[in-house]
């Protein structure tokens, strides 16, 4: 039954979290994590289609009775986050003596975001809305990969600011019905005044936001990532973002739901410009990262924002009565996170596979593959297709779906929603033509090469996870027409209308109709492997044809795979030119010399992109808050006198406003 698995799952976790604390339990901890990931994966299948029932909890938070009742499409997007997150748990973190640190986060971040999947009150739902953030804080600092406590600091100010947001949106709708119950919300949307709800819509965005890497908000990403390791980034990208993309469709679809007219459109617009620009952005720097980790936390933040792009088409298309067009796009933005959690969990572990082999994360060309065996490169290439949108793989057809929706945009009545679909589908080529540049270097770059003498491997209980979830982003995408069905009772509640049902025809997939498109990757598993007949026998003619080999011209020097290897730099370095004003890159040249300056022993050379909100944002706030603390500073100066006068000074005011 549900309750028993999620109750499972739950104490679990909560059990791990106690013993991670204790010395020498680290086995014990390890196996009740990846314990409750698998009770919440049965939990999940055994509700899926229709929901689950509203289970009690025994305990109240502010005097208000807590219940845990889980949609359709939450139990979607926990089974998948909590795939992948099973293998991290399991595999744990690759960082020598840091376990107890990494569990114990680990367990805060699975128990916090169980609760804002299924917690239908305000109070509860912060206090689980907190503890994702603080489990994911333990993590990073627990593993101690290099200067955390910066990058974490920035990643929890980031987030509060976000959460300050989230609060005063609940507190806001809770003011306004006299309850923090859920179900209470679409009431007092109702009460509301068009602006003020639209002003709500926007603080759950920006509040929300924060967690997915919405712009500005991505810039948290890489540098939390880039402080952790590969199994943290897994249960980031995968069960914390699920959690908090369930969490922003809830609102808007339910606490919202009331919301028409112009305020509504306008809601959408907003939705649809935020997720196509942090879309481009967040790949954009995603291409020139040359760390495992930097790399997949833009990709992360790139995905999240193309989910969060369809809400807002949804939006559009509910505001303008079109119920089977608003259920089509609320669809396809689980399905694209569905492939993304599988998809992202194998690379993030293929990253920690590299790390484990050779001590660090950079992109490099050390011949991984030849040393570590197919299920790594198995595995590792079909995640890196699923996110270059590459078919048959998952990401291929949540990509194609969301291409077919917003060309759907013709069927709205207003110019402002047909050009707002139209810019938002010449945003998201260009995101989808970056994607495929980023992950075939990261492919490329990070996978292959020549392995060196002596090289290091993968080891094999990583590769065998990377395959098993490579694999998984395949089946995802070969059973679609089986899958859709278990989102059939979600769509149906939120819109009213069949779009899961029409997504499908026969072993075709379809966008509502077989009139306007199709694509079946169910047949084109079968046709691939035939059409790639054709080259491979033309590889066996060629192997007997007597084909001469050659090296390849170095310079009239011996030839040097490592000197000669594509470097993450040289295959960025075009894109790095040509948007250069995006990127403002610079680049740093120094020398040292032996005696004269023209015996030059050694040149080092440094280069770096610029962020874009970091200088214009980040930083004069960051300068504020070290002016204030300057100028505090004195209030801790030990001086008695100064104390005396300060107390004096109170007194003197409370007396005036006693007499006032």
């Amino acid at each position: 039954m549900f309750a028993d698995a999620i109750a499972l799952a739950f104490w679990a976790w909560a059990a791990a979290a106690l013993l991670a604390l204790l010395p020498r339990t680290r086995e014990p901890v390890r196996w009740l994590l990846a314990a409750g990931c698998a009770a919440g994966v049965v939990g999940a299948l055994q509700a899926l289609p229709g929901g689950s029932a509203a289970l009690a909890v025994p305990w109240r938070v502010a005097g208000i009775a807590v219940r845990l009742e889980m949609a359709p499409g939450a139990l979607w997007l926990l089974g998948f986050g909590l795939v992948s997150a099973f293998f991290a748990c399991l595999l744990g973190t690759p960082v020598r003596g840091r376990h107890r640190a990494w569990q114990f986060g680990a367990a805060l971040s699975l128990i916090g975001a169980l609760g804002v999947f299924g917690l239908r009150d305000g109070a509860s739902f912060l206090i689980a809305w907190e503890l994702m953030s603080l489990g994911g804080a333990a993590m990073i600092l627990g593993e101690g990969l290099g200067a955390a406590g910066r990058p974490v600091l920035f990643m929890l100010a980031l987030l509060e600011f976000g959460a300050v947001a989230l609060l005063a949106a609940l507190l806001w709708l809770g003011a306004t019905s006299g309850d923090l119950d859920f179900g209470s919300f679409a009431g007092a949307t109702a009460a509301l005044a068009p602006g003020a709800a639209l002003a709500i819509g926007l603080l759950l965005l920006v509040g929300f936001g924060a967690k997915l890497g919405l712009l500005p908000f991505y810039e948290w990403f890489p540098r939390a990532y880039g402080s952790a390791s590969g199994a943290t980034g897994t249960l980031l990208s995968g069960v914390v973002l699920n959690a908090a993309f369930y969490a922003l469709s809830q609102s808007l679809f339910e606490w919202l739901a009331p919301l028409q007219g112009n305020a509504a459109f306008a809601l959408g617009a907003i939705v649809v410009a935020a997720g196509v620009l942090s879309s481009i952005l967040a790949m954009l720097y995603a291409f020139q990262q040359e760390d495992w980790r930097c790399l997949l936390a833009f990709s992360s933040a790139e995905n999240a924002s193309i989910a969060v792009a369809m809400l807002g088409a949804c939006l559009l298309f509910r505001n303008a009565g079109l119920a089977g067009l608003a259920g089509l796009a609320w669809t396809v933005a689980l399905l694209h996170l569905a492939g993304h959690a599988l998809a992202k969990g194998a690379l993030f572990l293929a990253a920690d596979g590299v790390y484990r082999g050779c001590g660090d994360y950079r992109l490099a060309q050390r011949g991984w593959l030849r040393s570590s065996g197919p299920a790594l490169g198995v595995g590792a290439l079909f995640a890196a297709m699923s996110l270059a949108a590459i078919p048959p793989q998952a990401g291929f057809v949540s990509e194609w779906y969301v291409f077919q929706t917003v060309f759907q945009g013709f069927h709205l009545a207003s110019f402002g929603g047909r050009l707002t679909l139209a810019l938002a589908g010449a945003g998201l080529a260009l995101t989808a033509a970056l994607a495929i540049a980023t992950f075939v270097k990261a492919f490329g770059v990070g996978m292959l090469g020549a392995a060196p003498q002596h090289a290091a491997h993968v080891p094999r209980t990583v590769s065998a996870a990377v395959g098993v979830l490579g694999l998984g982003v395949l089946a995802l995408a070969v059973g679609m027409p089986v899958w859709l069905g278990a989102l059939e009772g979600a769509v149906h509640t939120l819109f009213a209308a069949d779009s899961a049902r029409r997504m499908v025809d026969g072993w075709l997939l379809v966008p509502l109709t077989a009139k306007f498109a199709f694509i079946s990757p169910s047949l084109l598993v079968i046709v691939m492997p035939l059409l790639a007949l054709l080259p491979l026998l033309l590889l066996f003619a060629w192997r007997h044809g007597g084909v001469r080999r050659a090296p390849v011209w170095y310079g009239g020097m011996r030839e040097d795979p490592a000197q000669a290897a594509t470097t993450a730099l040289s295959f960025s370095n075009a894109m790095r030119t040509f948007y250069s004003f995006v990127y403002r890159p610079v680049t740093r040249i120094s020398s040292e010399h032996a005696g004269r300056e023209y015996f030059v022993t050694r040149l080092v050379f440094d280069y770096d992109v610029a962020p874009v909100f970091g200088p214009w944002l980040f930083a004069p706030a960051t300068r504020l808050v070290r002016g204030l603390a300057d100028r505090l500073r004195l209030l801790q100066s030990g001086n008695l006198n100064f104390y005396l006068a300060i107390i004096g000074a109170l007194l003197v005011v409370i007396l005036g406003l006693t007499l006032w």
